[in-house]
């Protein structure tokens, strides 16, 4: 197998005010978008993400009307601390306060209009040898 993109499918019930956090506040662009979807990316992300709206008849009835929870959309950043600056000055809330773990992870979340969770990450600590923090 040859995987030659990647992307994040995330049910949302306001797909519009979930796609113009990523553009506003993370510099995604928009790529493609219709009623009830719209794909965005970044050219230095690595993937895409997908905003679908919850209760769409494309998607299987077993999902038609789950909604992204419990998942963390997390961007490993170089400026943590400038990101967190940043964020604030533009209003967003901060949901999750810089933190620091004993293994070397720092991280600060906040949250789309839908309540979609994104963690703005770095690594300051040991790594394993060969383990990549953003798992490329």
């Amino acid at each position: 197998m040859r995987i030659t993109a990647s992307a994040v499918s995330l049910n949302v019930d306001d797909v519009p005010a979930s796609s113009d956090f990523l553009t506003r506040h993370f510099g995604f662009t928009e790529q493609m978008s219709a009623d009830g979807f719209s794909s965005l990316a970044r050219e230095d992300s690595g993937m895409n993400v997908i905003f679908l709206r919850r209760g769409r008849e494309s998607l299987p009835a077993d999902q038609r009307d789950d909604h992204a929870q419990g998942l963390i959309l997390a961007f490993v950043v170089d400026d943590l601390e400038g990101e967190l600056a940043r964020l604030e000055a533009e209003g967003v809330a901060i949901t999750m306060p810089l933190t620091e773990e004993p293994w070397g992870e720092r991280a600060f979340q906040v949250r789309d209009p839908g309540g979609v969770i994104v963690q703005l990450v770095d690594w300051n600590g040991p790594v394993a040898e060969g383990v990549d923090p953003a798992g490329a």
